[in-house]
């Protein structure tokens, strides 16, 4: 298992951006580059598929900061629809969708004509749980992942978000899990 940086789609496409991250930048950037490398782990990937991959993989919470918020779903669905739109590739919108939608699903997705989908979830699900659920990747590649991309603060920025979106929300604390 290798370890692929630069990926030239994730500069390409975050690099545009880096001024509405701000200074979470290197944290997402980093979380990017983490789960896509365990996806293609997890997944051993056609061209087309890793192209999806880095394209979700870019888009999947930068709601965040494009939405201001921690319901940040619709938002990076919406951008994401509208890259794919921009570069002649809107045939992969429902299933990139699918992707960023169902990445925080608490149970495996089963869709056949979408297998990315839950290889997707369980890439992103690696890193959120800083590698102690593995998804079958070897602890020692997920370390490496890890040493190669530091979190750089990205798993804390997520508390501090929760925590503000708890507050304001508190019958919805969390809107991005599905069951």
């Amino acid at each position: 298992m290798v370890i692929e940086e630069p990926i030239s789609g994730v500069e390409e496409i975050l690099g545009r951006w880096q001024n509405e991250i701000g200074p979470d930048y290197a944290g997402y950037k980093n979380h990017v580059y983490r789960m896509i490398n365990f996806c293609f782990a997890l997944h051993n990937c056609t061209p087309e598929e890793r192209e999806k991959i880095i394209i979700a993989g870019c888009f999947h919470d930068l709601g965040i900061w494009t939405g201001h918020t921690f319901d940040y779903l619709p938002p990076s669905i919406a951008q994401a629809s509208t890259y794919l739109e921009e570069n002649n590739l809107a045939a992969w919108i429902p299933e990139i969708e699918l992707m960023i939608g169902e990445h925080h699903k608490l149970r495996k997705y089963c869709d056949e004509p979408h297998p990315l989908v839950e290889v997707f979830r369980q890439g992103d699900l690696v890193d959120f749980s800083l590698g102690l659920v593995t998804c079958g990747l070897p602890r020692s590649y997920i370390k490496s992942v890890k040493r190669h991309f530091p979190n750089a603060g990205f798993h804390k920025r997520l508390v501090q978000l929760e925590l503000g979106w708890f507050f304001g929300h508190p019958l919805n604390p969390v809107p991005v899990l599905k069951w």
